[in-house]
């Protein structure tokens, strides 16, 4: 079979890609067609997506790709961050320009919500870990402060929903990225009606739930008169950025609970895969999340804030007028003092905060603990509390599924930080397999591909992600010294 073409467009919080994944019987090679930034825009005391520029960027990358690869395309897909949404209404319009998860009009909306719904209840209705980035408190926020402006609402689209709208003319909600609304019942597989009634969240708006995969359309004679692509599919792959990495990672025991995954970035979500959600008391108590993947499985994980801490030193630093990238950040970070200082990374001043330095500053004060003094004692810190964190998961995601954890996967841009893959290693005590770097973007286009009959199973992708890609090991070390660090960061966070 000649070499085929399937397009990834992947949207990150920093940044965009239009991609290209050149399948050639069982080995697969991806190609950066064009990168272009993103990132929230501050409007008048607000954080909003430029969906329209990133719109525009992409019709460039798609020209380019049409140039490039030509008939050999196939198809294209769309994937993104979770929770964030637009809104169209009946002339097929806009509703303003969408917000950032990070804006601050939902701070308050769980306190809201609960005193509506008993906390358990929305537990048992969504099988979501409580944030109040996710869509739910969005959308309560929007009935607090616009209720005139929802009610006009014909239509809701997630973000990559939208592009798929815009390529297409598809107007429903793929499955992966609606399960991180908290508006969606695990059980049935559909919206959380009852609770959105509750809530008093309109529900006219939302549109059918299709899985990854699903064939969307043919793209738009518009789009093909202004890019030069032929008329190819659009199809969802599973359009939460992080279910299209697992997809993609290269394990062998497909089926089996006895492997986790950290796909490390802005965000580290860790989990294990799993046939169906896992709810009740003791995951309630936990606060973890099921979030959809491929053929009907979930993601039992929890959301935790991940390299963020690092990447907002940084901006903090540069505000002072110390540059420094991410490789010279981990040097200083190596030769620091170890265990000198410990945070918890999801403590909420480390959402949003003007500034990181001063956030772990206080966080340290607080806690009675030395404050960093160098650039290596504050990365050092943020990287260690990350392995600590991510030990503490492992525990929980054992305990709620009754299956040890022998191996952890990481993939995405984290990969790249060798000091924190291996403080994952000896925080966790499990062997830690890094790679692929690009896991979304192959886990986009690979489900493409099983979606017209090229790939046969979630299994095969995975195998082919393997034979394709080079992957590192880290070993657990220092068993004692972190042994004694994972006893005093439990005391930290129980403090708390």
């Amino acid at each position: 079979m000649p070499e085929q073409c399937f397009l990834g467009v992947d949207l990150g919080a920093e940044s965009g890609r239009v991609l290209a994944g050149l399948l050639d019987e069982k080995q697969i090679r991806l190609e950066e067609v064009y990168r272009f930034s993103n990132g929230p825009v501050p409007v008048a005391g607000t954080r909003r997506w430029n969906l329209i520029g990133l719109w525009s960027s992409i019709l460039k990358g798609l020209s380019l790709a049409a140039q490039k690869y030509g008939d050999r395309i196939i198809s294209v897909g769309v994937d993104t961050w979770g929770v964030d949404y637009t809104l169209l209404n009946q002339k097929q319009e806009m509703l303003g320009q969408p917000y950032h998860y990070r804006d601050p009009r939902t701070e308050g909306m769980l306190n809201l919500a609960i005193s509506r719904v008993p906390q358990q209840e929305i537990f048992d209705a969504t099988g979501l870990q409580f944030m109040e980035i996710n869509t739910l408190y969005q959308l309560l926020s929007m009935s607090q402060t616009d209720p005139d402006l929802l009610n006009q609402a014909e239509t809701f689209l997630m973000i990559p929903d939208f592009f798929h709208w815009l390529l297409s003319g598809s107007q429903v909600v793929e499955f992966t990225n609606a399960t991180t609304t908290q508006c969606l019942d695990p059980k049935t597989g559909d919206w959380s009606m009852e609770l959105l009634r509750r809530l008093e969240i309109p529900t006219n708006m939302l549109p059918k739930i299709v899985p990854p995969g699903t064939k969307l359309g043919t793209v738009r004679e518009e789009i093909m008169q202004h890019t030069g692509l032929g008329k190819i599919d659009v199809i969802a792959p599973a359009t939460h950025d992080t279910a299209s990495a697992v997809a993609a990672i290269p394990t062998s025991n497909t089926g089996k609970a006895n492997w986790a995954y950290i796909s490390s970035g802005t965000w580290s979500l860790m989990g294990v895969e799993v046939n169906s959600a896992v709810l009740g008391r003791r995951a309630f108590e936990l606060n973890v999340t099921n979030e959809g993947g491929i053929d009907g499985t979930y993601r039992l994980l929890k959301n935790i804030m991940g390299l963020w801490l690092v990447q907002e030193c940084r901006r903090s630093y540069e505000r002072l007028g110390i540059s420094l990238d991410y490789s010279e950040l981990a040097d200083a970070a190596s030769s620091a003092e170890p265990f000198r200082s410990l945070v918890d990374p999801d403590d909420p001043r480390f959402l949003s905060p003007d500034d990181m330095l001063e956030a772990i500053k206080g966080y340290c004060e607080e806690s009675n603990q030395p404050v960093p003094e160098t650039e290596g004692q504050y990365i050092r810190c943020a990287l260690e509390s990350l392995a600590l964190k991510y030990r503490k998961v492992l525990g929980w995601l054992e305990e709620l599924t009754g299956t040890p954890i022998e191996v952890i996967h990481i993939v995405g841009g984290g990969t790249k930080n060798e000091l924190l893959n291996q403080f994952t290693a000896n925080s966790c005590q499990v062997p830690v397999i890094t790679g692929p770097v690009e896991a979304t973007g192959l886990g986009n286009v690979l489900v493409q591909a099983r979606a017209v009959g090229a790939v046969s199973s979630l299994a095969e992708i995975r195998e082919i992600v393997r034979n394709s890609t080079e992957t590192c090991r880290y070993e657990p070390q220092d068993r004692d010294i972190w042994e004694q660090a994972i006893q005093r960061f439990d005391e930290l966070v129980n403090a708390k």
